[in-house]
């Protein structure tokens, strides 16, 4: 399957033609382990989450993407950071070069049962201690290691 091709920090990236709002959301269980999904399109683990709707707040954007994704309910906690850097671009095969713009958000997990989507071949809770093992592109680290860092303050960039 073609999917997207994530470009960060490339000088062989394309041009931006797009700018879509999206909500992402680091969803924690009683262990500290945090709920990632391997990705259809590239095999990457990665964070729950997806493009706005028109009607919805990010906020719900996020919550609904997450249920989409994985199957679980959740409630957003707190506000992770806005991720809007224009080095990291997404090009989609029907010619999109989307800038990321994603607001990312922390959660916990309310109902629901995980389940596999057409996004995903595996949705789970992975502990930290993983991650340097497993496939996760360079923008999921940065939020990752933004949340292992446990910061006063919302990331701004």
């Amino acid at each position: 399957m073609t999917g997207r091709r994530d470009y960060y920090h490339d000088p062989n990236a394309p041009a931006a033609n797009s700018l879509v709002p999206g909500a992402a959301a680091i969803v924690t269980d009683e262990h500290g382990r945090i709920l990632l999904q391997r990705r259809t399109d590239s095999g990457n683990w990665s964070l729950p989450g997806g493009a706005m709707d028109i009607g919805e707040t990010l906020q719900q954007c996020a919550v609904r993407e997450v249920k989409e994704e994985t199957g679980l309910d959740i409630e957003i906690t707190g506000l992770l950071g806005i991720y809007t850097d224009p080095a990291h671009v997404i090009a989609y095969p029907d010619g999109e070069v989307r800038q990321e713009f994603t607001i990312t958000y922390l959660a916990r997990v309310i109902g629901g049962v995980i389940t596999v989507s057409d996004e995903s071949t595996d949705v789970r809770f992975i502990d930290p201690a993983e991650f340097d093992h497993i496939p996760i592109h360079d923008t999921v680290r940065l939020r990752l290691h933004h949340r292992a860092e446990h910061r006063d303050t919302p990331y701004l960039g």
